[in-house]
């Protein structure tokens, strides 16, 4: 997979968060908190780690994942995995 850079990883998971969940676009910021503004429980979030790992081609670790409260966290865990590719 090619680098992507903070504007097309945020638009990645934007899309996934819309397609995944139906959420609205307009609703999906950097700051959005994934939890309690997007309403997503612990099964969504497996869900989309499962997503971002098609999409990145790399095994992301649930554990990795029980940080992340924001969009921009999401995109920081994603930046960073492709970065150690």
């Amino acid at each position: 997979m090619t680098q992507l850079n903070r504007d097309e990883i945020f638009n990645q998971i934007q899309t996934a968060l819309v397609e995944l969940f139906e959420l609205d676009a307009k609703d999906i910021k950097l700051e959005t908190q994934l939890y309690q503004e997007l309403d997503l429980d612990s099964l969504d979030a497996v869900d989309l780690i499962v997503h971002l790992q098609k999409l990145t081609g790399s095994k992301i670790k649930a554990q990795e994942f029980k940080t992340v409260r924001t969009v921009e966290d999401v995109v920081n865990s994603v930046e960073n995995l492709l970065k150690e590719k």
